[in-house]
C-alpha cells in the first residue's frame, strides 16, 4: 500500500480524533461541524469542539435547568435560552477553572478570545439556519487585547545559534554525546526554518521529495491544503545538502521511509521534537528570550521586511492569507524607521 503524504496521515488522524470528541456533545452538534467542513482544517474543528467541551462544561455546572440533565439530553431549545449575562459569566469562569483532571486552568485574553469566537461562529450557524431564535453570543463583545511585543533573535544571536549547533561547545556532557549524532540534522532543520520562515508543521512534514535542488526550492503543504514552493538561498542549502548526505545511510522504520528529518528513532520527527530542539539550543545563546520555532520565523519575517521593505511579499513567502497579519506584526519596524528619520534634517548649523 503506497504510504500517504504526511500531511494526509495527520488529517486522518484529526479526524478520527474529532469523531471522539463530538461524541462527547450534545446531540445537535454534529449538525455544525458538517456545516464548517468545506470552509475549515480537521486541526480548526478538533479546536472548536474542545472549546465547545468547555462550554456545555459550564453551563452543566452553573446553569441551574441545564445542570439536572444528562449531556446527551441537551437540546437547541436550551441552547436559545442562554442570555448574554450567561456568557459574560462564562468568560468570568474561563479565566480560572478546574478541567477533568482537577487541574487548574488559567486562561489568558487570547486563550478567552478564542473560546468566544468559537461560541460566536456555533451560535450563528443555528441562529442562520433558524433554528434557534435568539444570538446572545452576537451582542458579547470581545475581550480586549493587549500587544504583545514580538520577540526575535537579533542578527548576531542567529550566528551565535548556528555556531552552537554546529560545535554544541555549550552543551551539558550528556547532551554532547546526543549532538555527535544529530548535529547535522540540527543544523539542516534550524538552517531551513530561520532562512525560509516555514511554519514548525510545515518543516517536519516536508518529505525528501519535496526539495528540489536544481532550483533552490521546496515543496511545503501550507494551512487550508495549498501547496507552494518556498525558496532557500546558499546557506540553506549546504546545510541540506550535507544533512542529505547522512540521511541516504539511515534506514527509517516502517511508514517514515519519506520523511525527511528523523529522529533518532528512525522515525519522522513531530512538532514537539522541533520546539524541544529549538529550546535547548536558544537557551545557551539567550536565556532571556523564550525562543520557539514560531519566533525563528518572526526572526526570518523581520530580517525579510528590513532588506526589502515590502510587506506584500513577507506576506506571501509567510504564507500570510491576510497582509494585515502581517501588518500588524512588523508595524513596529515601520515606527522604527519613522523614528531614524527625525535626525537627518538638520535645520540649522550647529
Amino acid at each position: 500500500m503506497k504510504q500517504l503524504p504526511y500531511h494526509e496521515q495527520k488529517d486522518r488522524e484529526n479526524i478520527k480524533k474529532l469523531r471522539l470528541m463530538i461524541q462527547e456533545l450534545p446531540p445537535f452538534c454534529p449538525d455544525f461541524f458538517r456545516g464548517i467542513e468545506q470552509q475549515t482544517s480537521s486541526r480548526t474543528r478538533i479546536a472548536y469542539a474542545y472549546d465547545l467541551k468547555i462550554f456545555f462544561d459550564f453551563l452543566q455546572k452553573e446553569n441551574p435547568i441545564i445542570a439536572k440533565l444528562n449531556r446527551k439530553d441537551i437540546t437547541l431549545s436550551h441552547l436559545d435560552q442562554i442570555q448574554v449575562t450567561d456568557l459574560e459569566e462564562y468568560m468570568e469562569y474561563l479565566k480560572y477553572r478546574f478541567n477533568d483532571k482537577n487541574q487548574e486552568v488559567v486562561n489568558k485574553e487570547r486563550g478567552i478570545m478564542r473560546k468566544i469566537s468559537s461560541l460566536k461562529s456555533f451560535y450563528n450557524y443555528y441562529y442562520r439556519r433558524e433554528l434557534i431564535k435568539n444570538n446572545p453570543a452576537a451582542l458579547v463583545s470581545l475581550p480586549k487585547l493587549h500587544e504583545k511585543e514580538i520577540i526575535r533573535l537579533d542578527i548576531d544571536e542567529v550566528a551565535m545559534l548556528l555556531d552552537e549547533v554546529e560545535k554544541g561547545e555549550s552543551l551539558t556532557e550528556k547532551q554532547k554525546q546526543y549532538h555527535e549524532r544529530t548535529k547535522v540534522r540540527d543544523l539542516a532543520l534550524l538552517t531551513l526554518l530561520l532562512g525560509t520562515g516555514i511554519r514548525v508543521s510545515e518543516c517536519v512534514g516536508l518529505d525528501i521529495d519535496d526539495i528540489d535542488l536544481k532550483n533552490g526550492g521546496i515543496l511545503v503543504h501550507r494551512k487550508g491544503g495549498k501547496e507552494v514552493t518556498v525558496y532557500f538561498g546558499v546557506e540553506v542549502e549546504d546545510a541540506l545538502l550535507d544533512y542529505l548526505e547522512d540521511r541516504q545511510r539511515m534506514i527509517p522504520a516502517d511508514g517514515h521511509e519519506n520523511a525527511l528529518f528523523l529522529s533518532l528513532q528512525m522515525k519522522r520527527m513531530s512538532v514537539r521534537s522541533v520546539e524541544n530542539l529549538v529550546k535547548k539550543y536558544a537557551k545557551i545563546v539567550t536565556p532571556l528570550k523564550k525562543i520557539t520555532p514560531h519566533k525563528l520565523r518572526s526572526t526570518y519575517g523581520t530580517s525579510l521586511y528590513q532588506e526589502t521593505g515590502d510587506i506584500y511579499l513577507v506576506a506571501d513567502v509567510l504564507g500570510h492569507s491576510d497582509v494585515n497579519t502581517t501588518k500588524k506584526h512588523y508595524a513596529a519596524l515601520d515606527d522604527a524607521r519613522r523614528r531614524s528619520a527625525r535626525d537627518k534634517v538638520r535645520l540649522r548649523e550647529s
